[in-house]
């Protein structure tokens, strides 16, 4: 990679992800094509898996910049920026080419009191902190985990995950391979990551109350366009885009885990007029929360009772 790229790299701070897994799992995973708006210099505060099923490049992760080609699998850890550069001809479009799976390790070594095993992550999830690669037979094990855990699901997909995160634990050091240095620290910009902390802790804290953008950027001392742009631009998301999904997603969780009528979810996540909640609802999960909660009940009575 040229050095001016490297250096292109080095001052162009990472944009961070927002990861929104579903509710009803305990991990993301999905795939996609390249070029994809996903696939670009980023990072977050999640663990993450990555398959490339075809095509090759140049994987940047911190200060690393190393080949990549079919089969190449990593696994990248929390905030390290990172990119999978590919080697396309003008207008060339590589279809499926990225399987990612992402989770919070935090949350996952947090169950070692009820699980004591969970433990022997430990290692793997500090090396992890500056990116692996895997190579010799460990890869291709992991890659077809990877595939496998895509059409499962409940338990099953569950125990993939773990088999997953198994043989990565298990791979020889001769198949494995750290990635960025030692002593890598990404370049961050105290006073923008101060802001976006901030944001987030109004959000959260707020999600079921009456959400304003006035509000939050007077707390930042910053006008509400200035604001805005500054959110969209870090994130990736408008701050009512990502209000509006954070909503939804946690009425999916009250749909799935409680009786709680569709209404009463409604004023719980923050919504004081049915309709919107509905248009919104509708807008992310493209149902409406009834069908949303049908639809789960009927999925779950056919795996309980293996019904097809």
């Amino acid at each position: 990679m040229p050095v001016s790229l490297t250096r292109l790299f080095e001052h162009s701070p990472a944009e961070l992800e927002i990861i929104l897994p579903q509710p009803q799992q305990s991990f993301r995973w999905y795939e996609h094509d390249y070029p994809y708006p996903l696939a670009r210099w980023n990072h977050h505060p999640e663990f993450e898996i990555h398959l490339i099923r075809h095509g090759s490049g140049k994987l940047v992760a911190g200060d690393y910049i190393g080949a990549f080609a079919a089969g190449h699998v990593s696994m990248i850890g929390p905030d390290l920026p990172h990119d999978w550069m590919g080697d396309l001809a003008p207008g060339e479009h590589l279809e499926g080419r990225d399987v990612v799976l992402q989770f919070d390790g935090g949350a996952l070594l947090a169950l070692r009191h009820l699980l004591p095993e969970l433990g022997d992550l430990q290692p793997l999830f500090e090396r992890a902190r500056r990116g692996l690669e895997f190579s010799g037979e460990t890869a291709p094990q992991a890659a077809q985990l990877l595939e496998a855990i895509g059409p499962a699901q409940g338990l099953h997909r569950l125990i993939l995950f773990m088999q997953l995160l198994n043989v990565l634990c298990q791979a020889p050091q001769k198949n494995t391979k750290c990635l960025a240095s030692a002593c890598y620290a990404p370049s961050l910009d105290a006073k923008s990551a101060e802001r976006i902390h901030k944001a987030f802790e109004y959000l959260q804290g707020e999600l079921a109350g009456d959400i304003r953008v006035s509000v939050i950027a007077d707390r930042l001392h910053m006008s509400e366009p200035g604001f805005s742009r500054f959110f969209k631009r870090t994130t990736g998301h408008g701050f009512i885009d990502l209000m509006r999904k954070l909503r939804v997603q946690r009425a999916c969780r009250l749909l799935l885990q409680t009786r709680m009528s569709v209404a009463d979810i409604c004023f719980e996540v923050g919504y004081s007029n049915l309709s919107n909640f509905n248009r919104h609802f509708r807008y992310e999960m493209n149902l409406t929360p009834s069908e949303y909660r049908q639809g789960t009940e009927v999925t779950m009575f056919r795996l309980n009772t293996g019904g097809a």
